[in-house]
């Protein structure tokens, strides 16, 4: 994908793209890897004059997004759309004990593939997927595990049928996690990234860029 130049750039998804920003300011980029996307593209490109959002709602499921889809995204009319969602549907399945529920994977596939066909019907927007993810430590996250799949590779199912690019960050996240330790990239919970999490991410993001 190029980047081009005035283009926008959303970030949209649950905590993992929110990070504590202040959602009073429609400007603010959280703490996360969208700002430090925004900070490397913006530095590095400073005559394409790029303007980035964040609409990161911690908590979110993917029919959340769903809700608000209008507001948050459509309404900007976005030239770069990159979503993550779909931990917190495999943990709320967990805690209401409906773990690999198949009418609650086909509700997923259904409010994701919702996302995907009204941005390509209402904007032209490129498209950005990212994997959810899950890092086995603690040990109790191996639970999410089984359920969480499924909704990997019904990201994985959606890139392919519109084209979009997708960064696997699941694999790239217990890859990396293997190397130097899960909790240096996912601290004590085995989803939220540390500092060395996003910075992960945000250099999986930039790598899949053509300049």
């Amino acid at each position: 994908m190029k980047i081009k130049q005035q283009d926008k750039i959303l970030f949209i998804g649950d905590s993992i793209t929110d990070v504590d920003r202040d959602r009073s300011n429609p400007n603010d980029l959280g703490k996360g890897y969208p700002l430090m996307v925004a900070a490397e593209l913006q530095a590095a490109l400073p005559e394409d004059q790029l303007t980035f959002y964040n609409r990161g709602i911690a908590g979110d499921k993917v029919v959340d997004l769903k809700a608000r889809w209008e507001e948050d995204c459509l309404n900007l009319n976005p030239d770069i759309v990159s979503i993550l969602v779909g931990i917190n549907d495999s943990s709320h399945q967990l805690n209401i004990n409906k773990r690999m529920d198949p009418s609650a994977i086909e509700q997923f596939e259904e409010d994701y593939r919702f996302l995907l066909k009204s941005l390509l019907q209402r904007t032209d927007a490129r498209i950005v997927l990212m994997e959810p993810f899950v890092l086995p430590y603690p040990k109790e996250r191996i639970q999410v595990r089984e359920d969480l799949d499924q909704r990997i590779h019904i990201v994985r199912k959606m890139a392919r049928e519109y084209l979009t690019d997708l960064i696997p960050l699941d694999g790239l996240f217990s890859a990396q996690g293997v190397k130097y330790g899960y909790p240096y990239y996912t601290g004590e919970d085995g989803i939220h990234p540390t500092v060395a999490g996003h910075g992960l991410i945000k250099e999986a993001w930039i790598n899949q860029l053509e300049f």
